[in-house]
């Protein structure tokens, strides 16, 4: 997780560093490394003292773009960050060419944190800031959900509802016939849009409706677009559990990786439409009681033989609150701090990522060239629509019947690169114009 920041002056950058630290101190996963050569098994060690890794760099670029400079200095693709040396977390930060304006660059590997973490950091780093250090709540240790994913559901109950899910699965599902599921990153482009308000609206009514999540609905939308890109009906993605949910009390404050990818196995047949979306809704609440499973092991309850990949397509559909929709150009409360944005990857050729911001709900695709992003955002929505629809007038229309294209698309596909119409001398014989 990359995240750049520009500070009015070094003394600024300085207590905001400082700031940090003192949230390292509190919280044992920031304090986490990990090791495993000569173990039975790998284990988190959490050390007493875990100082930050800052590292100053002078920038060349005189052109003003000091910040996609370091950016390269530090790309993830390239700057790896080890696992063994508490904590997983690297500063780089370099004046910036002709002003007087310090640049940071934050590298956070996705072990130690997810999206709640990262709130949960940047609110504590503003207390600390703002002398309201004593305020903050005791923190809540890590180690409480490594008891309970190491305590709770053991092995041989997640293998028995994972093969009884994946056993049939014997060939991957790979949308647009994208299979590299060890990327780094690179190549992929992004695209973002917000959903009509009206559809937002027609879909939670639906929900309502059928007693389901409107997570359930865009699950069995999104199985119906990598249905189609993959030409087959039995698919299966990866879903993006969020981990907090039966975590206990203060979970919502804790820091740390609390979400996991699991897969959800969907059939996109001739069941009608209302009855899959009952179907999808009642899998993904059994798939909550295996939130914690491995994800190695889910795959090989399938009968997709290694190293194959089971599937290539996450879904992550994420709570937001209407503060991070809009995205505002300073870091709350800090004057004199920059907020220059950040990038969030991971090694999968194909993710959507679903955002309900409780009234409204956007959609954010990230998928390799040359695959366009943007017409993946179109697919969901034109299905989600096509949804919204059969479930207001024709709940029992098949699910397969779905239809995946924009009108403009279709339009395209089947006319535009369809026009042959040409100018010829049409009184002569066709022998002739040979």
């Amino acid at each position: 997780l990359v995240s750049q920041m520009a500070f009015a002056e070094r003394g600024q950058l300085e207590r905001y560093l400082g700031a940090v630290q003192q949230v390292v101190d509190r919280h044992d996963i920031l304090r986490t490394a990990f090791v495993w050569e000569g173990l039975s098994s790998p284990a988190q060690v959490v050390w007493r003292r875990a100082p930050l890794e800052v590292t100053e760099v002078e920038l060349d670029a005189c052109d003003g773009s000091g910040a996609e400079e370091l950016r390269r200095r530090f790309d993830p693709r390239r700057h790896r960050i080890g696992l063994g040396r508490a904590p997983l977390l690297r500063f780089g930060i370099a004046r910036e060419p002709g002003s007087g304006r310090w640049l940071l660059l934050e590298l956070q590997h996705h072990l130690i944190g997810d999206h709640t973490t990262l709130e949960v950091m940047h609110a504590e780093v503003r207390a600390v800031l703002g002398g309201q250090a004593h305020e903050l709540a005791a923190p809540q240790p890590f180690r409480n959900l490594v008891a309970q994913a190491r305590l709770g559901v053991d092995a041989k109950a997640h293998e028995e509802f994972f093969r009884s899910m994946l056993a049939d699965i014997d060939e991957p599902t790979m949308p647009f016939g994208l299979g590299e599921v060890r990327g780094d990153g690179s190549g992929v482009g992004e695209a973002r849009r917000m959903l009509p308000q009206a559809l937002n609206d027609r879909l939670r009514e639906q929900a309502r409706r059928l007693g389901v999540s409107l997570a359930s609905l865009c699950h069995l939308a999104w199985g119906q677009v990598v249905a189609r890109s993959s030409g087959r009906e039995q698919v299966v993605f990866g879903t993006v559990l969020f981990g907090r949910m039966h975590a206990g009390a203060g979970a919502d404050r804790a820091l740390g990786l609390f979400i996991n990818t699991l897969p959800v196995r969907l059939d996109l047949d001739g069941t009608g439409v209302a009855a899959s979306v009952r179907t999808t809704h009642a899998r993904l609440s059994e798939l909550l009681a295996h939130e914690h499973a491995s994800l190695a092991l889910a795959q090989r309850c399938s009968g997709v033989a290694a190293p194959a990949p089971l599937f290539s397509a996450l879904l992550n559909y994420r709570h937001n609150t209407p503060a991070a929709m809009a995205g505002s150009g300073t870091d709350d409360g800090l004057s004199g701090v920059e907020w220059l944005g950040g990038e969030e990857r991971t090694n999968y050729p194909l993710t959507l990522s679903v955002d309900d911001y409780g009234e409204a709900l956007g959609l954010t695709a990230q998928v390799v060239e040359p695959v366009s992003a943007d017409r993946v955002c179109g697919y969901m929505q034109h299905v989600l629509e096509q949804l919204a629809e059969a479930l207001e007038r024709a709940p029992d229309r098949p699910v397969r019947e779905l239809d995946i294209l924009p009108a403009a698309e279709r339009t395209y596909l089947l006319e535009d690169l369809n026009r042959t119409a040409a100018a010829y001398p049409s009184q002569r014989c066709v022998h002739e114009l040979f």
